[in-house]
């Protein structure tokens, strides 16, 4: 079980070189569940995913944004597969214990798609909320109520918008909703009735309420080397610390789509080369694959000498090709970020449920279905992520990123 940790952290120096200092961070466990029977129900989850970020739909004279995926998921296609992280949490009193996904990519938590919502505290708001996501769409209405993580002692929040489902449509994973941590701006066009408005996010609400000082969220993924169960942590307010060198920071781009969620902008080499110049793009642990644009994906295809396998749609290498690779690097913030060569693979222990051979050697980045200059030229997915220490900053709008002890492992 896990306690807060309430700790003083100095966060090394961002963008412009002033430390930032964050206190009281509850830390908070997440499951990983990596559980599939095969690649198409991984890549149907991050095509549902890209084209939730990429379209828009304006409602009325408002001018606000929805995001609505024009990737439709069948009950098969999710039932057979499901990425991501999960933490337990305690809604209500007398609580009841819900397991939400962590949702980068949403500002709003949600419950009701397993677990029936039946609190006896929760306050109806009646204010309706409308939500299209790559776990499926969902109306209902917000209340608020009392809200805890499973494991986190002295940490018990009153009042927290919930959106509580009573209408779904495509949803069939097994979890009982999801806990959004995405920037405010990924709400809008949420509310039927306001579409301007937004809904505070969880670290919104908690720094509101002075149960920390700053609307930042700290991230850390053990890498995937297995079908089951992950160790993840998640903290509220500040880092995790001991498992991290320093933070530096880039801005939320100004861009759209990827403005309005963690969208920075960042140039990718390989081997020195440019394969993607300066631009804008997306972090998002909902993705299970590094995304780039199709000019940068054909650059990096020919660098690597990756011949497309058609049994699962990835890039396939020999093993003196997987001896030759040279780092994959994200430049931005003054600093370069690396995958290494195992980093840049597909862990072999799950080539079978990817259609692939024991031996066999597959890539870990695909293409977008554009061009640069679209908006949204790159997607950092779980790959990425879990080697490194993310932080996304709220009140300053950026994202952070450290490495730490498993940037540079050989575990794939």
């Amino acid at each position: 079980m896990f306690s807060v940790v309430f700790s003083l952290v100095l966060l090394a120096f961002s963008v412009t070189g002033s430390p930032v200092e964050v206190r009281n961070s509850p830390i908070i466990r997440m499951t990983g569940r990596l559980a599939f029977s095969n690649i198409t129900a991984l890549l149907r989850h991050d095509e549902a995913r890209l084209a939730a970020f990429g379209e828009y739909s304006t409602h009325g004279r408002s001018e606000a944004y929805t995001r609505r995926p024009k990737v439709p998921l069948s009950q098969a296609d999710l039932g057979s597969g499901f990425f991501g992280y999960t933490v337990k949490v305690d809604i209500g009193n007398p609580p009841t214990t819900y397991n939400l996904i962590v949702d980068t990519a949403s500002a709003i938590t949600w419950v009701g798609t397993g677990i029936p919502y039946l609190s006896r505290s929760g306050v109806d708001t009646g204010v309706p909320v409308a939500v299209d996501s790559r776990y499926g769409s969902f109306r209902g209405t917000i209340f608020e109520d009392q809200l805890s993580f499973e494991g986190v002692e002295n940490l018990i929040i009153s009042g927290m918008p919930i959106g509580v489902v009573s209408n779904t449509q495509g949803i069939a994973i097994n979890v009982d909703g999801v806990l959004g941590i995405g920037p405010t701006s990924s709400s809008l066009g949420a509310l039927p009735n306001s579409l301007r408005q937004t809904i505070p996010t969880i670290a919104d609400f908690l720094r509101s309420r002075d149960y920390i000082s700053r609307a930042v969220v700290g991230m850390f993924f053990q890498p995937t080397s297995q079908n089951g169960d992950n160790h993840g942590e998640l903290s509220f307010g500040g880092t995790i610390p001991g498992i991290y060198d320093y933070v530096l920071y880039a801005a939320i781009t100004t861009i759209a789509p990827s403005s309005q969620y963690w969208g920075i902008n960042q140039r990718i080499t390989y081997a020195g080369e440019n394969i993607l110049v300066k631009t804008a793009g997306v972090v998002d642990s909902g993705c299970t694959f590094l995304y780039l644009a199709s000019d940068a994906y054909e650059r990096y295809r020919a660098a690597t000498g990756g011949i497309l396998n058609p049994a699962n749609g990835l890039l396939q290498i020999s093993l003196q090709q997987y001896h030759q690779l040279a780092d994959l690097e994200f430049h931005m913030s003054g600093r370069i970020y690396r995958l290494v060569p195992n980093a840049q693979i597909w862990p072999r222990s799950l080539n079978y449920n990817i259609n692939g051979g024991l031996n066999d050697i597959f890539l870990i980045v695909k293409a977008l279905e554009t061009p640069t200059g679209a908006g949204k030229d790159f997607v950092l997915g779980y790959v990425f992520l879990q080697r490194f220490f993310t932080v996304f900053d709220g009140d300053k709008r950026r994202v952070g990123f450290a490495r730490t002890t498993f940037t540079d492992v050989v575990v794939n």
